[in-house]
């Protein structure tokens, strides 16, 4: 069995963190190697995840269900599936919770995953490696993604596409423009006339 209790800090509002970890779309893809699939009536759905273990390469496919609360922002996930050759077989249950922080929120995340088959040794012993290295790439995916619609870091660049350029002044350059133009223009045909007067 391997069992999985993690916090990560995001510094977003809870809110805004909550759309995102209780949206299946969302959390798959902050999660590397996970795919979503088919949405079936009950409103579970499938989902294929391809984990590295050492020089092995596994590939799961499972059926997960979600139940949300929304008001305690909170959820449960469980999923059970086999690896693509069927030797392993799997059910993992999991928790989670997003709190509110001092400087933004945290996900709250615990559950276990029981594994039996042939890989089962192979998996449990690159487990604690495994959920490591998934679990910090999945922060770093998650705290991008809650900052995504932050307007802080666009907001000067949405001014500036507000006001691209003074127009006020654009007449006044284009005028100034015709001006040495019709300036230029003039000076050559007089320069011609002239030329022409003592040809």
């Amino acid at each position: 069995m391997i069992s999985i209790t993690e916090t990560i800090a995001v510094p977003s509002p809870r809110k805004r963190v909550w759309e995102v970890i209780s949206s299946p779309a969302d959390v798959v893809s902050c999660i590397t190697g996970a795919e979503l699939g088919e949405e079936h009536e009950d409103g579970s759905f499938d989902g294929t995840l391809v984990v590295k273990f050492g020089a092995v390469r596994v590939r799961f496919g499972a059926r997960v269900h979600l139940e949300l609360d929304e008001d305690g922002f909170e959820g449960r996930l469980t999923a059970r599936g086999k690896d693509g050759q069927a030797a392993t077989r799997f059910t993992a249950e999991a928790n989670f919770r997003v709190v509110e922080d001092g400087i933004g929120s945290k996900v709250a995340m615990n559950g276990e995953i029981k594994l039996t088959g042939k890989l089962t040794s192979l998996i449990e012993a690159g487990a604690g490696v495994v959920v490591s290295r998934m679990t910090k790439d999945f922060s770093a995916r998650l705290v991008e993604l809650c900052a995504g619609p932050a307007a802080e870091p666009e907001a000067p660049k949405a001014a500036q596409a507000a006001a691209p350029a003074p127009r006020p002044a654009a007449p006044a350059t284009l005028t100034a423009r015709i001006r040495a133009w019709w300036a230029a223009l003039w000076s050559r045909r007089s320069a011609r006339t002239g030329q022409g007067g003592t040809a």
